[in-house]
């Protein structure tokens, strides 16, 4: 591949599940979270989407790194450490608020709701800075 296809490549590898978890995440907001197949389900998106993106992002690293672009292949291994540690730090607290709302607190749904909106704005803010960066690092290394 050209060093122009490799940065191009990685980029689509990114967007893809960035873009996937745009479309399907906001579709939780019209259902009630303190139904449990429901909430269960919604816990099952983001940690797919945290390990779809530890994945996409090491893979696009390492691919960056062996093109010799290294600004770029810190940018997205940024990303690849976000997801690895960042899934670890969310699921715990999606997993406290379903145990809460199993417990009886009223207030947990809430609280997943809110846990809900983070993540989609996290990746939301990932995805324009993902897109904002397409044009530097398209360019020949």
């Amino acid at each position: 591949m050209t060093p122009d296809a490799v940065a191009v490549a990685v980029m689509i590898i990114l967007l893809f599940p960035m873009g996937y978890f745009t479309l399907a995440s906001p579709a939780f907001l019209l259902v009630r979270l303190d139904i449990q197949p429901v909430a269960q389900l919604l816990r099952g998106m983001f940690n797919a989407h945290f390990l779809v993106m530890r994945v996409a992002a090491v893979i696009g690293t390492v691919a960056l790194l062996l093109d010799g672009r290294l600004l770029a292949a810190l940018g997205v291994g940024m990303i690849a450490a976000l997801a690895i540690w960042g899934r670890r730090w969310f699921m715990q607290r999606v997993d406290d608020q379903l145990s809460a709302r199993d417990a009886g607190d009223a207030d947990a749904p809430r609280r997943l709701r809110r846990l809900h909106w983070s993540g989609m704005l996290g990746n939301a803010v990932l995805l324009v800075a993902l897109v904002a960066g397409i044009p530097y690092i398209a360019m020949p290394a």
